[in-house]
């Protein structure tokens, strides 16, 4: 019996190779909010470095969770999980709610746990969705992940602090630009192996192109120790506070829409329909992954729609290999060494790279509409619509400012307002009486060649 690509075991060092790009094409994603949240609070150098490393553990355990699954939790598919972003707006208000800042983090811990164990207990309820997300708005809401995530490859290429002089300038956007040539003319001269590595590579050569430029700070591998842990309940018991439970609730319920879309963009991508069983075991283990994570000191864990590109471009669909992302995250929270070595890599070479990857979630998303039969019936408006629902957050940021904090957790998210608005829509012009909703299967896929990413 053939392997599924999904589940075959690659040689130890493409393996190893492998995860570790998507580290890398993650690893921002993942420091961000304990970067945000910690200087928020006022936490020391030390505290945040450890904050950050107790992050980058508990993604690694949730990547485990997702990948290679217990029992019934799971998705068994090459996800990477992390921190999600969605909860940055919510946690920095409860900080600013929190009369002791030393409370902040034991009451946000505390919500964390609860959100996640009640969306455990949903995932089953809540997969059932699923027949809300035929092509049409499958393919509409896997175009909105990869233009959502754009601007923030913009944001990279641009530099790390917006207040900074150098911010947007020249040199900045060179080493960007440079390192998105590197990555084409590694995908188009290249063969095999090195080709399926290219981002790695880009991210490597940008980063030495940097150094002459002062682009790159070896300060963090100076200052960092060789090994730690993060010791469980570091910043004090969790607090369990009803409006901030209430809050981290409302980013759970965003969190599973995001990745519902997720494992059926993924799904479609390596060629295995994630179906209701599927989604049910992924958003277990994203909610058991949450629910366990502020044990060690962590937030919030979701699936990070970044690596999908990484997964449609390269083509390598083993599960196998973002376990072994996992195993690399587990290690870097172990020993900030390392973890500190990813944190070399100046932001607008990142910036260089997420247009390549994020560009391609959303060309995976415009192959899955052209097999959504468009030409049939309202779903040109079904897409239409949704779409533009779903930008506005990123063409318009303060669109929704006059609405209330919880509901602009929502709202500020365009591929939730964009999922939301699409299975709408489907519901209205593809009711039973016309054209019923269906699961997305085999023949619904579109096979992504190589050729057609970069």
């Amino acid at each position: 019996m053939t392997t599924h690509p999904v589940d075959e075991k690659l040689p130890v060092l493409k393996m190893a190779t492998s995860g570790l790009q998507h580290v890398a094409a993650m690893y921002a994603g993942v420091v961000a909010p304990p970067l945000i949240v910690g200087a928020a609070i006022g936490l020391t150098g030390t505290e945040l470095t450890f904050l950050t490393g107790a992050c980058l553990f508990t993604a690694g355990l949730a990547t485990f969770l997702q990948t290679l699954g217990i029992w019934k939790i799971g998705a068994r598919l090459p996800f990477v999980n992390g921190v999600t972003f969605a909860g940055v707006a919510p946690m920095t208000a409860i900080v600013a709610a929190t009369d002791d800042p030393s409370d902040a983090l034991p009451v946000i811990f505390g919500a964390v746990i609860v959100a996640g164990l009640l969306g455990f207990l949903a995932a089953p309820v809540f997969c059932k969705a699923v027949r809300f997300f035929p092509p049409v708005v499958t393919g509409t809401v896997i175009t909105l992940i990869g233009v959502s995530l754009l601007p923030v490859a913009f944001g990279w290429a641009q530099g790390p602090d917006p207040a900074a002089h150098d911010y947007g300038s020249a040199t900045n956007l060179g080493l960007a630009g440079a390192t998105l040539l590197i990555v084409l003319l590694l995908r188009r001269f290249t063969r095999g192996f090195v080709k399926q590595i290219a981002v790695l590579l880009g991210l490597v050569a940008g980063t030495v192109l940097a150094i002459p430029f002062g682009g790159v700070d070896f300060g963090p591998v100076a200052a960092a120790d060789v090994v730690g842990f993060p010791a469980p309940f570091h910043f004090g018991a969790p607090q369990f506070q009803l409006a901030a439970i209430m809050s981290m609730c409302v980013v759970m319920v965003v969190s599973m829409t995001e990745s519902t879309a997720d494992m059926l963009a993924l799904g479609e991508i390596v060629e295995r329909p994630a179906d209701e069983r599927t989604i049910a075991a992924g958003l277990r283990a994203d909610t058991l992954g949450s629910a366990l994570s502020p044990l060690f000191n962590g937030f919030m864990c979701s699936a990070f729609a970044q690596n999908i590109g990484l997964v449609a471009m390269t083509r390598i669909r083993s599960r196998y290999v973002v376990a072994a992302g996992g195993g690399f995250l587990v290690l870097m929270g172990l020993c900030p060494v390392a973890a500190s070595l990813i944190a070399v890599v100046p932001r607008p070479v990142l910036g260089g790279a997420g247009v390549v990857l994020f560009g391609s979630v959303a060309a995976s998303g415009i192959q899955t509409l052209v097999g959504a039969a468009l030409e049939k019936g309202d779903n040109v408006l079904i897409v239409a619509v949704s779409l533009a629902v779903g930008i506005v957050p990123i063409t318009a940021p303060e669109f929704y400012h006059a609405f209330p904090e919880t509901a602009r957790i929502v709202l500020d998210s365009g591929i939730s307002t964009g999922c939301l608005a699409a299975v709408l829509l489907n519901l209205v012009f593809n009711h039973p009486g016309k054209e019923p909703a269906r699961l997305p299967g085999p023949a619904d896929a579109v096979p992504l060649a190589p050729q057609s990413i970069v």
